[in-house]
């Protein structure tokens, strides 16, 4: 027993020592392995030991037998024990699990693996037999073969012994199927099939080999002569293909065995052709492609099927060099079209209008009567729109402002049961695309002529515009009641126009009235009817309406109102309507008498109100069949009045570049204006521009029918412009706005009173001229130089008068050297303001002083002169 105590000692000793310097105790009781507990008897034994008193236990402090003392523990040290012990329980557990984990991928990888070695083991298997299928199949074809040509060898005489032994060599199928039974191999099959065709050759066995031979022995051989073997016939391609067995032979009726590449062979193919680096050709495929008018190259390979690359070096070799996105017109993008082999089919963004306004479908069955269309023109206060008012019983005129019309109208007028649509446009000059719109969309022109004035610039000009619009025209010659009229004056004027009236032996129409005094109105009116019966005015009610916008404005409380004049079908409530780039579904319709109505039939004028904003004066009307088509219009429209803004504004041609080096040194007058109708902009837009000079000219920044508002004030403030009213007046947040920025606000009722402002504001720009007045001659006789001063002239005046502080210009050879101001002028000492012709006198320049005798110093005075347009 004291043997094995001194044994346990020792081992812990050893393991105090093993334990290293850094080592801790935790972990060397971690890495310790665990005792067993001791036996009951021997755990009786220790406690004797330990007991107090025996000297054994650790109070001791010192054993026996060793004479150590043994070292006790303290409560921290105890605690880091007990903690390290915990941790390496936790970390025991955490490698566990990491263990389990890691054992259960492994498992899932390991059934991975032994799924896929046996699909592919699986594969193998069928591989092999197929190709051991495969193999029998090529054997027996070429078995047959060589019986066949034994057999033809025989019939022709020839010794046949080999194939006849080849042939009883074959081996049976029953034997053939044990052999593939086995689970041999190919070579295996093939070497037993040929010991069985050995063994079939070898005779039946005598009664010395009746023996059985010892097991595993080798069979004995037999000394027998080798058939001689038949040439094999070279393979080929479509053998190999007859001797394999498929469905499609054995489908086939007449036993052959046509069949195309397998998509494998076909994949396998393009895979080897792909690494070989060959690149395969694809098929042409010629497609038509749809051009519109302005396409990317891109795009145009998109369409065409083909590479991008492709356009641009077909581009190139015709010197063009473009990028991918570049844009290209439609010739050019048909003409690579055509030349890599497809079909063009050209499209246009205008292919949207088409259709709009047709002129098909209206057969004499369709059309019906309608009403004339007259317009009345003719010189500024020669009573159209008097005339005017005595037929419709109105006083137009009153409202007019300065008693002129600057607004052109559309009213109806009745006689006897038949309609008249009048059409009244102003006779000022300004208006003159008024008066063209007016005989575009007219079928009969009065001309209103002033028996008291005669034929005046307008006269003229509205007799163009008649023949012009090719319709007939009726002279009215007004103020017949007045004194000093001259009917007969007017007549004969009218002849320097080829105007030859009926009363000269002519076909115009002529009838002589008063506006006043109601004279002859219905002979009028009775001309009129007779020249709209000659005519014969028809028109289809039923079809989709199309007109003219004859006027149009901004309304408060309406929004935009177009007067419209439906020239053909019918115009109802509820229609959805196009005129120029802005459309709007019809709202309400009312006449020239200011009643509602449902629809407006052809030749009738119209208040339209319904549109989403306010179309352009002249534009055509016409009623489209929903929504979608009028939107596709008016953004096409729009799309092209942009571009024709741009194209106007970019640098085109080198006469345009030069004509733009002209144009930038000239003065520009800003402004906004805004009227009531959409004509009168447009007639004082066009006047200002008829103002402009290569100096100065009027730049409108902004035209629009409406009141004066706040957006109208900063866009004048950011351009530095005046802001002209026409019969529109600015609201209170406007006119609060243009006091605080100190905007000018003009407001005006009559076209010339804005005119004329215009005019002298713009007359104020101008330069003022510069005239030289000649003023005297003087030749130099000696030049003197004197300190302080410089060089002094002594002169004498040749001619007329020299002044002091006047212009000069030295003069040597007939040729000027110099030009500048008279610095002195002194006759003899004193300073002298002139001298006369004749005297002498001392001058000098101001910054000049090469002078010399003989030379002539010219005198003369510039004077500046205000210019006007």
């Amino acid at each position: 027993m004291s043997h094995g105590r001194s044994k346990s000692v020792v081992v812990e000793k050893k393991k105090r020592r093993m334990t290293l310097p850094g080592q801790t105790e935790a972990k060397a009781e971690a890495v310790a392995p665990v005792a067993k507990p001791p036996a009951p008897h021997q755990q009786n034994r220790n406690a004797r030991k330990d007991a107090p008193g025996s000297g054994r236990g650790k109070q001791g402090g010192q054993s026996k037998r060793t004479g150590q003392i043994l070292k006790t523990l303290t409560a921290s040290e105890s605690d880091a024990r007990t903690q390290a012990l915990r941790m390496a329980r936790v970390r025991e557990a955490e490698e566990k699990k990491q263990a389990e984990a890691n054992a259960v991928l492994f498992a899932a990888e390991e059934a991975k693996r032994k799924v896929a070695d046996e699909e592919r083991r699986v594969a193998e298997e069928a591989a092999a037999r197929v190709a051991a299928e495969q193999a029998e199949q090529k054997k027996t074809e070429e078995e047959r073969i060589k019986a066949e040509e034994a057999k033809k060898a025989a019939a022709e005489g020839k010794t046949v012994d080999a194939p006849a032994k080849t042939a009883e060599a074959k081996p049976a199928p029953a034997a053939r199927s044990r052999s593939r039974s086995a689970g041999g191999s190919d070579a295996s099959g093939g070497a037993q099939r040929r010991t069985a065709g050995a063994s079939a050759q070898v005779p039946a066995p005598g009664p010395e080999q009746g023996k059985e031979l010892p097991r595993r022995a080798a069979p004995t051989p037999v000394n027998r002569p080798r058939p001689t073997p038949t040439p094999a016939r070279p393979r080929t391609g479509d053998d190999r293909r007859k001797s394999k067995l498929s469905v499609t032979a054995v489908l086939n009726d007449d036993g052959s065995q046509q069949r195309g590449r397998s998509l494998a062979a076909l994949r396998r193919r393009r895979e080897k052709e792909k690494r070989a680096g060959k690149q395969v050709p694809r098929e042409k495929i010629a497609r038509e492609v749809t051009i519109p008018e302005a396409i990317t190259i891109q795009e145009l390979a998109n369409r065409m099927a083909e590479r991008s690359v492709d356009v641009i070096k077909l581009l190139m070799r015709d010197g063009q060099m473009l990028k991918i996105n570049d844009v290209i017109d439609t010739d050019t993008a048909q003409l690579i079209a055509e030349e890599m082999g497809h079909t063009v089919k050209r499209v246009s963004e205008a292919d949207v209008e088409e259709g709009l306004f047709e002129t098909g479908g209206e057969d004499d069955g369709e059309l019906t009567a309608r009403a004339p269309v007259v317009t009345i023109m003719g010189h500024v206060d020669h009573g159209k729109t008097s005339l005017l008012d005595a037929l419709r019983e109105s006083n137009v005129a009153s409202g007019e402002a300065g008693g002129i019309t600057q607004h052109i109208g559309a009213y109806q007028v009745e006689q006897r049961g038949q309609k008249i649509t009048f059409i009244d446009t102003p006779g000022h000059a300004a208006f003159t695309q008024m008066r063209a719109r007016g005989a575009k969309a007219t079928d009969v022109v009065v001309l209103v002529v002033a028996a008291d004035d005669g034929v005046m610039p307008q006269t003229k000009e509205a007799i163009a515009h008649a023949k012009a619009a090719d319709v007939p025209l009726i002279v009215a010659i007004n103020k017949i009641d007045k004194q000093g009229s001259d009917p007969n004056r007017v007549r004969t004027e009218l002849l320097q126009d080829e105007i030859v009236v009926e009363s000269m032996g002519g076909e115009v129409l002529e009838v002589e009235v008063s506006a006043l005094k109601g004279t002859n109105l219905d002979k009028l009116l009775d001309a009129i009817l007779l020249q709209s019966e000659l005519l014969e005015l028809k028109a289809n009610a039923e079809r989709a309406a199309e007109g003219i916008v004859i006027e149009a404005k901004l309304d408060k409380g309406r929004g935009p109102v177009a007067t419209v004049l439906v020239q053909r079908g019918t115009l109802r409530i509820g229609d959805v309507v196009i005129g120029g780039s802005e459309w709007g579904r019809v709202r309400a319709l009312i006449d020239d008498q200011g009643n509602q109505v449902k629809e407006a039939g052809p030749a009738q004028p119209v208040e339209v109100l319904g549109f989403q904003a306010t179309p352009e004066a002249g534009d055509m009307v016409a009623a489209v069949e929903n929504e979608g088509r009028a939107r596709e219009i008016s953004e096409y429209r729009n799309r092209k009045r942009r571009d024709a803004v741009h194209a106007r504004g970019a640098r085109g041609s080198l006469e345009q570049m030069m004509l733009g080096m002209k144009t930038d040194g000239r003065k520009d007058f800003v402004l906004v204006i805004k009227g009531d109708v959409q004509g009168s902009v447009e007639a004082i837009a066009g006047a200002l521009d008829k103002l402009g000079t290569e100096e100065v000219h009027a730049r409108i920044v902004h035209a629009g029918v409406g009141g004066i508002t706040e957006s109208d004030i900063t866009l004048a403030e950011a351009s530095n412009a005046a802001i002209l009213g026409f019969n529109v007046r600015a609201n209170k947040q406007a006119r609060e706005a243009a006091d605080a920025t100190g905007i000018e606000l003009r407001y005006y009722n009559v076209i010339y009173d804005l005119v004329d402002d215009v005019k002298a504001a713009m007359s104020g720009m101008l330069s003022p001229e510069r005239r030289e007045t000649f003023l005297g001659n003087a030749e130099i006789l000696e030049v003197f130089n004197i300190s302080k001063v410089g060089k002094v002239a002594g002169c004498r005046v040749t001619e007329g008068v020299v002044q002091r502080g006047a212009h000069v210009r030295l003069i040597r050879d007939d040729v000027v050297v110099h030009e500048g101001q008279l610095g002195t002028l002194k006759r003899f000492k004193d300073e002298v303001k002139e001298v006369q012709s004749g005297q002498e006198c001392g001058m000098n320049f101001e910054t000049y002083q090469d002078m010399r005798a003989g030379d002539v110093i010219e005198c003369y005075r510039v004077e500046e002169i205000a210019r006007t347009l």
